[in-house]
């Protein structure tokens, strides 16, 4: 009795942390819905005519379609890059075992430890230079650069798990080493591309920094323009912000939603697969 007791406290303590995070998002999405005067109501009115103005507004402006095409194009793009280039590192890694790996290891993933406002100059001066400045191409293979380190050190945790046996008997039996890598393997390491996919994704999803200082018209994302479209008549446009963010949360959402059991893994870095 006492263990039921106290695992239905621990089960409760965990739906208020849930709920009590969850709260700026269901603010942010029942503002999506509400008028102005509504919106900026003081207390928080939660009774309400819902409204589809602030939705038929945001469509209506002339950067919403192409600065959502740019995220879901730049993301996709930047991620297949990485995890492409990742897989074939981490195999590496782990089956030939290069001298100083984990030193390698370590320096891959300190990338990701720089902060961003640390690396924005040399890089804004480097683009200018070479002319990726406002490119498809450049602001794609900036984002596929920050997320390789995490797919590898995650795709090499999988790979580690895989008995190298199967890699022998391929090449004994006549296969190449590409056969091996990409119908032995790379089947099996399936967890982790998902999670290394649903990772970074999320990670180029959200960035915004690298897009507003490398990143133009042509290829400016949701987050930036998020920002620079948030100010009208002197004060904050709260409709189009909480309509904007509305939306942009959704992909993510359903991704997470689908894929969350592969999350476990990808952040245990393939230790843990009970469940995949």
């Amino acid at each position: 009795m006492r263990r039921e007791v106290r695992r239905t406290i621990y089960h409760l303590v965990l739906w208020l942390i849930a709920l009590l995070f969850f709260m700026p998002v269901l603010w942010i999405v029942l503002a999506a819905f509400k008028t102005k005067g509504d919106l900026l109501a003081v207390p928080v009115k939660w009774a309400f005519v819902p409204t589809l103005d602030n939705f038929a507004d945001l469509v209506r402006r002339h950067d919403f379609f192409s600065s959502l095409e740019n995220s879901f194009l730049i993301s996709a793009a930047a991620v297949v890059v990485a995890l492409a280039v990742a897989f074939l590192a981490a195999y590496c890694f782990s089956r030939f075992k290069p001298g100083a790996t984990n030193f390698l290891m370590f320096i891959l993933l300190s990338i990701r430890m720089v902060p961003a406002s640390a690396a924005v100059v040399p890089i804004f001066l480097m683009y200018t230079a070479l002319g990726w400045k406002d490119t498809f191409l450049g602001v794609m293979l900036f984002y596929a650069m920050f997320s390789i380190p995490f797919s590898v050190w995650i795709l090499k945790g999988f790979i580690d798990g895989i008995s190298p046996r199967y890699d022998e008997t391929g090449l004994v039996n006549g296969g190449s080493r590409l056969h091996v890598m990409f119908r032995v393997v790379l089947p099996q390491v399936r967890p982790g591309l998902i999670a290394a996919f649903i990772f970074n994704l999320i990670f180029v999803w959200n960035e915004f920094l690298f897009n507003f200082i490398i990143g133009g018209k042509v290829t400016t994302m949701v987050p930036v323009s998020l920002v620079t479209g948030s100010f009208a008549q002197g004060g904050v446009d709260w409709e189009f912000v909480a309509s904007l963010a509305s939306v942009y949360l959704v992909p993510p959402v359903v991704a997470i939603y689908f894929f969350q059991k592969y999350l476990l893994v990808g952040m245990t870095f393939g230790t843990v697969r009970g469940e995949v």
